[in-house]
């Protein structure tokens, strides 16, 4: 690189410098990207997953079926009718009269149909102190929650004229009502109050309102554009509500931190006396660097996602990526204009109560000085005690118990429907939640068919699965029934599981089997988790290698060090179970359960785990990605390990803190949700950054590196042949005294 040319080879470097010299057109390009894909995405609309996609299987069998008959089932609701303690029995007058009253006021809210009467349809408790009351909400099951109050204030009136009873609704409507109102406006202040804190995080960081507004604005218009081509790609893959919330809170995340990467390397440079354009540059060369290598190890690991074939997953992969990949170009190329373009104005609106921080140095952190003095004065026991709290916090990881929650384990006694919901799955087990089987057959009225279909009925009842009452529905047109069966075990999911594997293995060959022509998938909730569970439990393996063996080759390719890329994953992976660890002691064992509101959950919901690997193996890499990269650059200045260690680690301590206290407390807000699943996976996302950017990029790292010495850089000869993707920095940034010793003085090379 003689002569000190800035030859700069680097694609992040190169993107850079363009944006610096042609600064109105790389921010007009960014601008008209966000409007032109905002503009298409509406234009396409976006296609959501649709029943039939959710899941593999059997589930998958019996939404196809009803999708392809053009049978639109209704949203169905049940009104419980329970004696209070002293209360009438179902044979009383009074009790007669309350079933009455609930059948007109629901018959008179004009929203209803197929209104049944307990004593039609022998669904009366066998104590005789409940009976249901069961119709169906007229128009679409996916917006009957819409249209339900009207229903819900008729039972109301009921109950306020029967005291001696207890008169409630439950059903899908109703749950999608309360699920809306309870979850719906959560989400919503979580995301709104995301970006304040941010901010507010950033202003202490920068103590300057325009240099907080970067990182803010670049994450904004990063995710806004991420919106309108998740509306495009959805047409491909269909997208879901949650790939857009969880899209949401890693583009503000990246988008952030990837900002504040960028400006502070650029700060730092000018403070240390380079003018503003070898100052972009070094940023370009250095911190842009580590945003594309962490970026697209990131867009590895969110990919990791697409392997699961569950649609909500790969929903959620492909929109993650997206936003990181549309972050991540941002940073390198619309950031590098702003910065020329505000120049100095970039320190406008400085908070006067906030105290300047001293410019010049760089950039050191006098508390992580304070410990890397120590880790690195003693490498063996650094490693030994961080390691060691790093498995213990890990260890109860070992007894995860994963299931999917019910509704009381979701809410807890948060919400009166919960207490309906027990109430219910007591008098009548299985009742509110009953497997549905879907038959096909050539002539549904046939009349072997008419009989294996009352044999079915019969032995589902006589096999323990089912306590009845047995429903059968018939779509003469279609060739279709439906057989609602409640399942013995009701909320108990392990219970319900055994008896819904009693009817698949046993009920339906013996009955259903025997005809010929016949298809009979079995659906329903507790279908639908066990599929959901299988199918997961087959993909944990392929996105756990794919992640894992995709993210080791791109720190190989980019560092050149087979022991920085395997050092690297096995720091992650050490962060991800210090992550399972807490969630297990918090949420299954109830240790400090009661600071999140999370008491008598006693499980991690299926998904959490593999989730919370995927996203935490890529936000990880973030800080490992900038510190690591830190370290090389003072490494070639020619500065010894150790030295580089110092000067990598107390340099980057400050925009790591920085990024990681943003991330924890965007993450904490999801750990406030009234959804023990949001509870869950905010608290582990949180706990999990914590200890990546303290104990793991503080400690750990800096231990086992200085243990490693020159070893570090080791690359055996048969993989010298491999790309070579280090050669990114321009001469300013690996030569000249901008290192220092330990003492704080100028290192000169």
């Amino acid at each position: 690189m003689g002569n000190g040319e800035a030859r700069v080879r680097g694609l992040a470097a190169r993107a850079g410098g363009w944006s610096a010299r042609h600064r109105w057109a790389a921010v007009g390009i960014w601008v008209l990207f966000v409007v032109l894909a905002m503009g298409l995405g509406s234009a396409a609309g976006r296609v959501d997953v649709k029943d039939s996609d959710q899941l593999k299987g059997e589930t998958h069998t019996a939404a196809k079926i009803i999708e392809d008959a053009g049978i639109d089932e209704p949203a169905s609701e049940t009104v419980l009718i329970q004696a209070r303690d002293s209360g009438p029995k179902a044979t009383d007058a009074e009790f007669r009269d309350a079933v009455t009253a609930v059948v007109r006021a629901v018959e008179g809210t004009g929203r209803v149909t197929d209104v049944t009467s307990p004593y039609d349809t022998k669904t009366i408790s066998k104590d005789g102190r409940s009976a249901l009351v069961q119709f169906d909400m007229r128009g679409e099951a996916d917006t009957a929650g819409e249209r339900v109050e009207p229903v819900l204030k008729a039972v109301e009136g009921v109950q306020k004229d029967h005291a001696s009873l207890r008169i409630e609704e439950i059903g899908g409507a109703s749950m999608m009502k309360t699920f809306d109102d309870a979850v719906g406006d959560d989400f919503k202040k979580a995301e709104y109050s995301a970006v304040p804190v941010a901010l507010g995080i950033l202003l202490i960081a920068f103590g300057a309102l325009v240099a907080a507004l970067l990182p803010v604005a670049l994450a904004i218009t990063a995710i806004m554009a991420t919106m309108g081509l998740m509306g495009v790609v959805s047409h491909a893959v269909p997208m879901t509500d949650a790939a857009n919330s969880v899209m949401l809170l890693v583009g503000l995340a990246v988008g952030v931190d990837y900002c504040l990467f960028y400006l502070r390397r650029e700060r730092e440079e000018r403070a240390a006396g380079r003018d503003a354009q070898t100052a972009l540059r070094i940023a370009a060369a250095t911190s842009g660097r580590a945003i594309v290598v962490s970026g697209v190890t990131v867009c590895v690991a969110m990919a990791g996602m697409l392997f699961t074939g569950l649609a909500e997953f790969e929903a959620m992969g492909l929109a993650s990526l997206m936003v990181v990949a549309v972050a991540m170009v941002g940073s390198v190329t619309v950031l590098p204009a702003l910065l020329s373009l505000l120049g100095e104005r970039v320190e406008k609106g400085r908070i006067p109560f906030l105290r300047r921080r001293k410019q010049g140095g760089n950039g050191e952190s006098r508390f992580w000085t304070a410990v890397l003095r120590r880790v690195l004065a003693r490498p063996v026991v650094s490693v030994a005690v961080a390691a060691g709290a790093l498995l213990a916090i890990a260890a109860p990881a070992v007894g995860m118990k994963t299931q999917n929650l019910t509704l009381d384990q979701e809410f807890g006694d948060s919400l009166p429907i919960v207490q309906t919901y027990n109430r219910l799955n007591e008098a009548f087990p299985g009742g509110s939640d009953p497997a549905e089987v879907v038959v096909r057959a050539d002539d549904i009225n046939a009349p072997e068919v008419r009989s294996a279909l009352a044999d079915f009925r019969e032995r589902a009842v006589s096999s323990g699965a089912s306590r009845g009452p047995v429903e059968i529905k018939l779509h003469d047109a279609q060739n279709l029934a439906f057989v609602y069966v409640p399942l013995v075990g009701g909320s108990d999911l392990d219970k319900a599981g055994a008896s819904l594997e009693k009817l698949r293995d046993d009920v339906r060959p013996a009955t259903l089997g025997k005809v010929d022509g016949i298809e009979a998938p079995i659906t329903g909730q507790v279908a639908g988790s066990k599929d959901f569970n299988d199918q997961l439990a087959g993909a944990v393996v392929p996105v756990f290698a794919f992640v894992v063996v995709f993210a080791f080759a791109l720190m190989l390719l980019s560092f050149r060090s087979l022991t920085i890329a395997l050092t690297s994953i096995v720091l992650n992976l050490l962060s991800v179970g210090a992550a399972y660890g807490i969630l297990v002691a918090v949420f299954q064992h109830g240790w400090g359960a009661s600071l999140v509101g999370a008491e008598g959950v006693g499980a991690i919901i299926t998904w959490l785990p593999l989730f919370l690997f995927v996203i935490l193996f890529g936000l990880s890499m973030d800080y490992h990605v900038f510190v690591v990269s830190r370290i090389r650059e003072a490494r070639l200045r020619g500065l010894d390990t150790k030295d580089a260690i110092r000067h990598g680690v107390v340099t980057t301590a400050g925009v790591v803190t920085s990024a990681a206290v943003i991330m924890v407390a965007v993450f904490a807000i999801f750990g406030t949700l009234s959804m023990q699943s949001m509870k869950q996976m905010g608290v582990g996302l949180a706990a999990a950054v914590l200890i990546d950017a303290t104990i793991i990029r503080g400690v750990l790292l800096p231990a086992v590196m200085a243990l490693l010495g020159e070893r570090n850089w080791y690359l055996p000869k048969w993989l010298h042949r491999l790309p070579d993707l280090t050669h990114d920095e321009a001469p300013q940034a690996v030569a000249g005294p901008a290192a220092r010793d330990d003492k704080g003085e100028p290192i000169r090379v």
